[in-house]
């Protein structure tokens, strides 16, 4: 039973080896000073939506990107209606944007869907009357500034960027609340920290942009994995290309309150690390070794130890713990390794989401007593992907759509930050 314990131990020690400098990450916003924004250009923007029976939401993102302080003569909306069964491209029309409806039950995924949306624009437009691209999904909703913002940072030269992402339904539950605060911790200290320190940032699932150039020289949107984020954040890392990070281009996002849901999410979100791994992992490997160091061990960490390590020390312990009942040895000590290393793990996660809750404070549009009770229930969110992790290794996994219901607008998360400023700060 000792080698079991001894070998949960060296897991350990290899996991906070591999991830020790996301600790120092922490750091970096607070010791080094953002660049200066080189001179702003104008540029014009095609926005990417890609919606599967989203008539609940969409509106109220195209509303929000009508609603923006860049000039909106250089932004034009297009919504891809994909396999939908409602209303979504009629309301999408109506809310003034260009609407193309898909109808392909063969190749499923957001992937296809997009590269089904660039094809018509190219199509329609042109290659390169958009200077840039954004991909948002229907359930988000913009704050006023984001595109002037993005605008910024495209004009500093990044051919791709990412942004903050924000919740609009925080305090919905424990599950809604371990996505969002997820969400802010890796805009802050891991996006954040990345383009402080000059190298690659990470695309997110939504609220990014990327230049024509990068689009037309992979052929269009030929990102098709379960993680299509992950797949285009590593073919632009292994091109050279730093991805860039703007923190002042707010987006609130929908978070799943279910668990079932949230659990068919990320083992979607698990068996697409390990589809990219397989098709990346050398790739980045060997430039581990080469200038681009910094960005592949980055995302080298971001896509495979963390799952493969901690399935494995479960595993171990499992093995271990049925050899010794055969075996009619003492297993306690066995059982109490396990304990301490999920401990350890708990008390990570609950710091690293202290840190975030408290520096992203008033971003957390909920109560405080909310803000406070998610922070503890954070490690447990974060822990359930070990068995999500375990499942997703053995069984196959398709896209399915997420279901959106929260129909708020962003007057509506002003309104709760107004609400939550004045029952923390009471006039007298």
């Amino acid at each position: 039973m000792e080698i079991v314990s001894k070998i949960n131990e060296i897991l350990g020690i290899i996991f906070l080896v591999c991830y020790a400098y996301q600790f120092f990450f922490v750091a970096i916003p607070f010791i080094v000073k953002d660049k200066p924004h080189k001179p702003t250009v104008p540029h014009r923007y095609g926005i990417l939506i890609s919606a599967r029976n989203e008539e609940m939401v969409i509106k109220n993102l195209i509303d929000s990107i009508k609603n923006q302080t860049y000039d909106s003569s250089l932004v034009t909306v297009f919504v891809v209606a994909d396999n939908c069964t409602d209303n979504t491209a009629k309301i999408s029309r109506d809310a003034g944007a260009v609407v193309y409806e898909r109808f392909n039950t063969e190749q499923i995924g957001k992937g296809y869907a997009l590269e089904f949306l660039y094809g018509k624009i190219v199509q329609d437009y042109g290659d390169s009357y958009f200077d840039a691209y954004m991909i948002f999904d229907a359930d988000n909703v913009l704050d006023n500034h984001y595109i002037e913002e993005m605008n910024k940072t495209f004009s500093d030269g990044y051919a791709v960027a990412t942004s903050y992402r924000n919740s609009k339904n925080y305090g919905d539950n424990w599950i809604s609340a371990g996505y969002g605060l997820w969400f802010l911790r890796e805009s802050k200290y891991l996006n954040y920290s990345r383009k402080l320190l000059n190298t690659s940032c990470a695309v997110s699932g939504t609220g990014f942009m990327f230049s024509s150039e990068v689009i037309r020289e992979a052929g269009g949107w030929k990102f098709f994995l379960l993680t299509e984020d992950i797949e285009f954040t590593i073919y632009n890392v292994l091109k050279g290309r730093k991805i860039g990070y703007c923190k002042d281009a707010h987006l609130y996002d929908e978070q799943p309150t279910s668990f079932i849901q949230s659990w068919n999410q990320r083992m979607r979100w698990a068996k697409g690390y390990i589809q990219v791994w397989a098709k990346y992992g050398f790739g980045l490997i060997k430039n581990i070794f080469s200038p681009k160091f910094t960005s592949c061990y980055d995302m080298t960490m971001t896509i495979l130890p963390a799952l493969i390590i901690s399935v494995t020390m479960v595993l171990n312990t499992t093995i271990g713990v049925l050899c010794g009942l055969i075996l009619q040895q003492n297993v306690i000590p066995v059982l109490l390794s396990f304990l301490n290393g999920l401990k350890a793990s708990y008390i990570t996660l609950f710091i690293i989401g202290a840190i975030a809750v408290i520096t992203e404070w008033k971003h957390i549009h909920c109560k405080a007593i909310k803000k406070i009770f998610y922070t503890f229930t954070f490690p447990i969110f974060m822990l359930t992907y070990v068995p999500i992790t375990m499942v997703a290794i053995v069984k196959k996994v398709e896209w399915k759509p997420v279901k959106h219901t929260r129909a708020r607008t962003l007057d509506d998360i002003k309104k709760d930050k107004k609400e939550e400023k004045e029952i923390e700060t009471p006039v007298a």
